[in-house]
């Protein structure tokens, strides 16, 4: 079993994040909280790569359906959709279209508890209601009644995995692991070190 330490996460910063010049900012805040950056490509997602990375879980179709019809309703809409797959396939369809439509920075981060400390970082997944200090909730305003109404996918800047296995899978679809540099950073030192050893001269 891994050490806490060493939870890895995927992160994709979308093309809004990308067209806004955000990338700068983003990972100044990720670095800041003592993560270590393992990998990083800049590119283009093919639809397909965008819907296989959505579908690492075999279930998404079906969650992402059901959340989705929920959020209609506790709105008061009716939703478009007759069920939580066919909601989930268009959701997925979205998605897809999203990131894939320009160039994207698809990371792995790793660091102690990674996965939430990025998802608190990153903020909620509706920048609208998303806490003032997190990424979303400070650069940008989008909303789920907003992009249901012009029937887009939700704009939000980033992708952050939700749970270490989900990770795991995501960075397989990116990355192969060959690709992904093991090192030393010297903040570990101070954040993991027992004895915080080699601080004196």
């Amino acid at each position: 079993m891994k050490h806490p330490k060493q939870e890895r996460t995927l992160v994709i910063i979308k093309p809004d994040g990308v067209q806004r010049m955000l990338i700068g900012e983003i990972i100044e805040r990720y670095e800041r909280t003592g993560l270590k950056l393992l990998v990083l490509k800049f590119l283009i997602p093919t639809p397909e790569q965008a819907k296989k990375h959505y579908l690492v879980d075999p279930g998404w179709l079906e969650v992402v359906g059901s959340k989705a019809l929920n959020s209609y309703q506790e709105r008061g809409l009716k939703s478009p959709f007759k069920s939580a797959k066919e909601c989930g396939q268009a959701v997925l369809e979205r998605n897809a279209n999203y990131i894939s439509a320009g160039p994207v920075v698809v990371m792995v981060w790793q660091g102690n508890k990674a996965i939430g400390v990025v998802r608190k970082i990153t903020g909620g997944t509706e920048p609208l209601t998303s806490d003032v200090g997190t990424i979303r909730g400070d650069f940008t305003s989008d909303s789920y009644d907003v992009a249901d109404l012009d029937s887009r996918s939700i704009r939000n800047l980033i992708h952050a995995s939700g749970s270490p296995e989900e990770a795991e899978k995501e960075i397989k679809v990116w990355f192969n692991e060959s690709e992904i540099v093991n090192y030393t950073h010297l903040n570990e030192r101070i954040l993991y070190d027992v004895d915080l050893n080699g601080i004196k001269e």
